[in-house]
């Protein structure tokens, strides 16, 4: 049997549109210095186009053990509870089960990290390939599906 390839996905600006949300609540709520501490920010982010889709088709592939791996906003306690609430609601109960939050997420072991920054949050120490969202190379879900399918194409 084939070993799995584990994949990471980080949520802010990856699978969840945090800059619009974030302006949203900022012009909404111009005396708070953090908008994003006001309760039910995190929980509230719409997902980025294709997100959904990519992600459950990656979590279909078999020769892929796929998980959410996200930074909390330590200061904001309630980013951890709404990050598990969001994650539900958009990908299901067995996604929540795949949902770890660490402050450093150079500490796990893996394949494959799907994050929109490449430092600060312990990126820069992940030991596998770290696939920046958003930068030339992977613009777009399209073109991270792209890559897993040609890499991973099931065995027909």
């Amino acid at each position: 049997m084939m070993d799995k390839k584990i994949v990471y996905v980080d949520m802010d600006h990856t699978l969840c549109n945090f800059s619009a949300s974030y302006l949203k609540y900022r012009e909404k709520f111009p005396q708070v210095e953090y908008p994003h501490s006001i309760p039910g920010f995190f929980s509230g982010l719409a997902p980025i186009p294709g997100a959904i889709e990519v992600f459950q088709w990656l979590g279909d592939q078999e020769d892929l053990d796929l998980y959410i791996l996200t930074a909390p906003s330590v200061r904001n306690p309630n980013s951890y509870t709404e990050k598990r609430l969001w994650v539900e609601e958009h990908l299901g109960i067995d996604a929540a089960y795949k949902l770890i939050i660490s402050p450093n997420k150079g500490l796990n072991l893996g394949h494959y990290l799907i994050d929109d920054y490449t430092e600060g949050k312990g990126q820069e120490n992940f030991k596998g390939q770290l696939l920046q969202f958003g930068a030339t190379e992977y613009p777009d879900w399209k073109s991270i599906r792209r890559f897993f399918d040609v890499k991973y194409r099931k065995k027909q």
